[in-house]
């Protein structure tokens, strides 16, 4: 008969996403994953499988919950200009808030693995592409209310706030004033015309 685990294997992946976030990859040590997540490493191989899967499933947990905070965001906004207003400025407000700046999670994993990591350069533009497709989404949507003019096409725009984001958030790791993140921000949201 197969023992029930003695601990909360969704915690202990929480655990896991934050120290991973924090860290990287390769800084965070099995011992710095088992005091964190409280569990011994058999119970973490036995749960999760070796560090690099226990890495991924932390990314896919990060990138579902991101998705779901990014459609919410943009849904429920009283207009497009709006949402990706406020979409915009919660990436800028990170600078405002204490301790270190972790940036986005699926971000710096494009940056640390996705160059030598077949594997996780698929992850990470199949969440590019998820987030490119919500922010067509809701272009489409202000241009058919006619809140949005047409200018270009709705995917190519989408694709250049895409690009905006990635390097909002980037520039936001090293904590510039935060008149420099507004000043792109007012600059990017001249696109929605």
């Amino acid at each position: 008969m197969v023992r029930p685990r003695a601990f909360d294997e969704d915690k202990a992946l929480d655990a896991a996403m934050r120290l991973f976030w924090e860290k990287g990859y390769e800084a965070t040590s099995l011992s710095d994953l088992t005091s964190g997540m409280g569990i011994q490493r058999p119970s973490l191989y036995a749960a999760f499988g070796d560090k690099k899967e226990l890495f991924e499933a932390a990314l896919r947990k990060y990138t579902h919950a991101h998705s779901s905070y990014v459609r919410s965001k943009l849904q429920n906004a009283s207009s497009v200009k709006e949402a990706f207003r406020s979409y915009f400025e919660g990436i800028a407000a990170e600078v405002d808030e204490e301790g270190p700046n972790k940036g986005c999670f699926c971000i710096n994993v494009m940056v640390e693995l996705a160059p030598h990591d077949a594997k996780f350069e698929v992850l990470t533009r199949e969440h590019q592409m998820y987030l490119a497709a919500l922010f067509q989404e809701t272009i489409e949507r202000g241009l058919r209310s006619g809140e949005l003019k047409q200018v270009g096409s709705a995917k190519a725009l989408a694709h250049t706030m895409l690009v905006s984001v990635i390097g909002l958030t980037v520039l936001m790791k090293s904590r510039p004033e935060r008149s420099v993140a507004d000043h792109f921000i007012v600059t990017i949201l001249e696109l929605l015309k």
